[in-house]
């Protein structure tokens, strides 16, 4: 039959070459595939059954970022040294309790902190410093001296007003005192200097106006006691610590853990009368990375339906026939399939980049697919039968598509000798891809195309206006497409300066999720700061004189070691602490209350407190008078039913008894040393061998790499074993742009050498690599103008970007050598070249109208990436073959014969 013709071979005068050989081994390989297209298809859908179970069973993902760089490193080493000695310190979540309210922060944090410890699912410990007895009785010898004497002098002024309350802490206790305080200042000239009933007066009416709104806040007590004393602890915010059990197995590793917390925070809030007061968050770097995968989530479906339409549109439009573009779709997936299969048989997991092997596949798997059904096309449309046409096809295409899986599994194996793991990992299964998708579309796609042969055209498609333009001006006017190259290159050479890697991981997360929105309002937060450098000291001595030199540091804010937990002048303190214990004797040995009044006296007791706040509003206005207008407004603004008047008396003074019993226990304080501290403090300050915990905090906005970088530089040149999130994000950086540099110039070396070998032409690598070089710089120089930088995300932009600008310039080069009768841009391998790219585009570029900074990032640089690929393609490249790549077969054309009928 006329399908059986053997394809004519072209041969130049070198006809024995091994181009020439591997050309009649390719043909003569598909010919074989064309005698048993079913069996092809059907031994590859087996191996893709096989292979999609197997993995199904035994592939992971690992999602933890410090795994994709070699545990040889020496910051991993020192964050192993510190996540061995405090494992509880580290991949933690917090649980924030906020409230206007203070003491109802307090409250819910406290309930959800006892709930967790009481054996919630998936909760190994909790911590939670606030709400230890400890803390609660030695607090107050945290504070200074003068500080100490300030709360003194405060609870002397108001122990008239506490020991009353104390006998009857009810709203009619507190308003006969609060009388008694105004009649005694109403009208005199001095009564603004009372600060402290100012406050009292303004808590208060706050309190009305709260409960009048329907959204009681109590008074608090403890703030209006303490004063100053109450900054210790922060009453609007509360942080509960919590350890969870992680499955590194699953895409979320705490994704259990986190449904449990958020359980018991429903059943707290439950039982909470003013939860709506209360705002309940986590984060932590488990939860930013599980709300980073939910946002995905979030954003694939719409960028996932228009990436898959456009995709589809421009295949259709590229291949113009359904037929063949089933084929290569079907070409494509089973790749995909067996690749993940190497994957699992090979590694047996994913990590956070490794798992995108799906974009670098796909992306070029579909240059592969195009240029070789494009070939077919061509051929097909000339006239000839659809085996000649297969392979023709594949004498034509198949060296230039070998060539060029085998130049990208070279830049991917690059990184094998690096220290980012994750992009060797990577490296290894998109190699592998490669050869797989070489494999594939020499095999199954022309099987499939076998099969499903395309519907045949009138005639060969005659270029079109846009590349006749193009072939006119690269075939003769080469040397100004050149020199408007050079000025692009130099272009590029301002920008390289301003070229920069973010390290940042906030810039590849979502600030408007609920981890991170929460994160960046703890920033400020002197409890929480996740920027902190952590260092290991011997034992307490020598974290001391360590501490020392650190506090010494421009770029250091504050240094804590353990000795910072033991109060200093401890004697001192607690002398006058027992001085304002006997002085608050008269309110802490006041009777028991009596039973509490009736609601008809609680109304009689509000409208005396009412008519005294009137009285004690008069002029001068000075800070009394204010409150007690405030106050005297707030009352007659409202018809107090029985309900409300009820409900206001507990808000005025249902916290009373308790913040009284709390300054009690804290005016009885007693001495201590490291060794009488909570053993769950102890545990996260001090090893069990004698090491010391020194934590060091920075006196700059860490969110910034400039100080993120100065702050981690001076840390270790005093401490070089210090770790810490600033200098992991740091050296991780340095680590990442190291293994690119030399994964570039291992890979640059061997690729150059290889394409030498091939073209036996040093101008035919330079041909190729010259438009790829200019490619990236563009792409940089683009990357400076728009102000997206690289990063951990778009990173992956660079393997992809070399291996499709590799492959479209071999495949061009190797037409223009075989047709240099024919102009290079009137074939069908520029075409290739630009719905290769284009599809790209469209299944990738889509990831810029994603709200994910990630995922933003990398579409953004991807599309900007795969333009500046396609024309420096089929516009520089041309233009250099055209003054360096003088035609091999003079006066020839590769004219296909016509198949015989």
């Amino acid at each position: 039959m006329a399908g059986n013709v053997r394809p004519p071979v072209r041969t130049a005068a070198h006809a024995g070459s091994w181009r020439v050989r591997c050309r009649r081994w390719l043909a003569g390989w598909v010919a074989g595939i064309g005698r048993w297209p079913h069996l092809v298809v059907l031994i590859t859908l087996a191996a893709c059954i096989v292979g999609a179970l197997h993995m199904a069973s035994v592939l992971s993902i690992n999602t933890s970022t410090l795994d994709m760089l070699a545990d040889d490193l020496p910051f991993r080493r020192n964050f192993d040294a510190l996540d061995a000695a405090f494992p509880q310190d580290y991949r933690t979540i917090l649980v924030v309790v906020e409230s206007d309210a203070p003491g109802m922060a307090a409250k819910r944090a406290a309930r959800i902190a006892s709930a967790l410890a009481a054996g919630a699912p998936h909760v190994r410990s909790v911590f939670y410093p606030e709400a230890d007895p400890f803390f609660s009785r030695n607090g107050l010898l945290y504070l200074s001296p003068s500080e100490l004497q300030e709360l003194v002098d405060r609870l002397a002024a108001a122990q008239p007003m506490l020991a009353a309350l104390a006998r009857d802490p009810s709203l009619a206790g507190l308003a006969g005192v609060l009388h008694l305080a105004l009649a005694n200042l109403a009208g005199a000239a001095e009564a603004g200097a009372d600060a402290a009933l100012a406050a009292a007066l303004t808590s208060i009416a706050e309190t009305v106006e709260s409960v009048a709104a329907g959204h009681p806040q109590p008074v608090q007590w403890h703030r209006l006691m303490a004063g100053a004393a109450s900054a210790l602890t922060n009453e609007n915010r509360q942080i509960i610590v919590v350890e969870p059990v992680l499955d590194f197995a699953a895409l979320a590793p705490a994704e259990n853990a986190v449904a449990s917390i958020r359980s018991v925070i429903a059943a707290t809030a439950a039982a909470d009368e003013a939860q709506a007061h209360v705002r309940v968050r986590l984060t932590g770097e488990l939860l930013m990375l599980a709300d980073e995968l939910t946002s995905v989530r979030q954003n694939i479906g719409i960028v996932g339906l228009v990436s898959f339409v456009l995709v589809l549109a421009l295949l259709i439009a590229g291949l113009r026939s359904l037929r063949l573009f089933a084929a290569v779709v079907l070409t494509l997936i089973a790749g995909l399939v067996l690749t993940a299969w190497f994957a699992a048989v090979a590694i047996g997991q994913l990590n956070l980049i490794s798992v995108t092997f799906a974009v670098l596949f796909i992306g070029l798997s579909v240059d592969f697919g195009i240029h070789y059904a494009l070939r077919v096309q061509e051929l097909y449309h000339r006239g000839i039968g659809i085996g000649l046409a297969l392979r023709e096809a594949a004498a034509g295409v198949g060296g230039g598509l070998v060539i060029s899986a085998v130049v990208a599994a070279i830049g991917f194996l690059a990184f094998l000798p690096t220290a980012y793991r994750g992009l060797a990992e990577l490296g290894v299964i998109a190699a592998a891809g490669m050869v797989i998708a070489a494999f594939l579309n020499l095999s199954l796609l022309p099987a499939l195309i076998t099969l499903m042969p395309p519907q045949r055209l009138s005639g060969p498609r005659a270029p079109g206006r846009f590349a006749a333009a193009i072939a006119a001006l690269t075939e003769r006017h080469p040397r100004r497409v050149l020199a408007g190259a050079s000025v692009l290159a130099l272009a590029c050479l301002v920008a390289v300066p301003r070229i920069w890697f973010d390290d940042s991981a906030f810039a590849l997360r979502d600030p408007g999720s609920e981890s991170v929105a929460t994160l960046l309002d703890l920033l400020n937060d002197t409890r929480v700061d996740p920027f902190r450098a952590m260092v290991l000291a011997a034992d307490e001595a020598s974290a001391e004189a360590l501490a020392s030199r650190l506090r010494a540091l421009p770029s250091v804010r504050d240094v804590v070691t353990l000795g910072d937990f033991v109060a200093a002048d401890q004697a001192d303190k607690l002398a006058i602490l027992d001085q304002a214990a006997l002085m608050m004797t008269a309110v802490t040995a006041a009777p028991a209350p009596s039973a509490p009044p009736p609601p008809a006296a609680l109304r009689a007791s509000l409208a005396q407190l009412a008519a005294a706040a009137r009285a004690a509003a008069v002029e001068p206005r000075t800070p009394v008078s204010n409150a007690a207008g405030r106050l005297a407004a707030a009352i007659a603004a409202t018809d107090w039913s029985e309900d409300a008047i009820t409900t206001l008396d507990r808000s005025l003074v249902g916290d009373f008894p308790t913040a009284l019993a709390d300054l009690t226990q804290a005016l009885n304080a007693a001495p201590f040393t490291a060794a009488d501290l909570p053993v769950v403090l102890l545990e996260r300050r001090r090893t069990a061998d004698g090491r010391i915990l020194i934590e060091v905090f920075a006196r700059d906005d860490q969110r910034l790499q400039a100080n993120r970088r100065r702050f981690a530089a001076d840390v270790q040149s005093v401490a070089a074993d210090a770790s810490g999130e600033s200098i992991v994000v740091t050296e991780a950086g340095y680590a990442v742009l190291r293994a690119f540099v030399q994964a570039g110039a291992l890979a640059g070396a061997v690729i150059i050498a290889l394409l030498i070998a091939v073209f036996r032409s040093i101008r035919a690598m330079g041909v190729i690599f010259s438009p790829l070089l200019l490619a990236a710089g563009l792409t940089a120089a683009t990357g400076v103008v728009i102000g997206q930088p690289f990063n951990f995300a778009n990173v992956i932009v660079l393997p992809l970007l070399f291996g499709l600008g590799v492959a479209g310039g071999i495949h061009m080069v190797l037409r223009g050598q075989e047709e240099r009768a024919v102009t290079l841009l009137e074939t069908s391998t520029p075409r290739a070249v630009l719905y290769s790219a284009l599809t790209t585009i469209g299944s990738f570029g889509s990831l810029a109208l994603s709200s994910h900074p990630g995922m933003r990032s990398m579409g953004v640089l991807l599309t900007v990436a795969l333009i500046w690929t396609t024309v420096c393609t089929v516009l520089i490249l041309p233009a250099l073959q055209v003054l360096l790549l003088p035609p091999s077969l003079p006066g020839t054309s590769r004219t296909v014969r016509q198949q015989s009928t």
